[in-house]
């Protein structure tokens, strides 16, 4: 079975809509995971746990947008179709999901 980390910090504005977007599309297509909630509350979490910014998304430690670098405690921005967002929409992560998953 994968596993879908959603890693986000409680004062994110964009971590609540980006967690519901996850869920619906697991649900909608019937994908079976174990997906496990990370708050990430300080910046040495952070580090320590490779955070990229709030919200974000790991299949099998993977980054969803295949991102790497240096960790960041802040907010994350996706660029999705050459619109700048803090939540990836639905269709991005259902996308992302089938070529990570299936």
């Amino acid at each position: 079975m994968k596993k879908i980390e959603f890693l986000y910090f409680e004062n994110c504005p964009s971590y609540i809509a980006t967690l519901e977007n996850l869920k619906t599309v697991l649900e909608e297509e019937n994908i079976d995971v174990d997906l496990e909630l990370v708050n990430v509350d300080s910046p040495e979490k952070a580090f320590e746990v490779g955070f990229f910014g709030s919200p974000s998304i790991r299949i099998d430690g993977v980054d969803l947008e295949g991102r790497n670098g240096k960790p960041s405690f802040s907010c994350r921005i996706y660029s999705i179709d050459d619109i700048i967002t803090g939540i990836p929409t639905k269709r991005f992560i259902r996308e992302q999901l089938f070529f990570k998953i299936i």
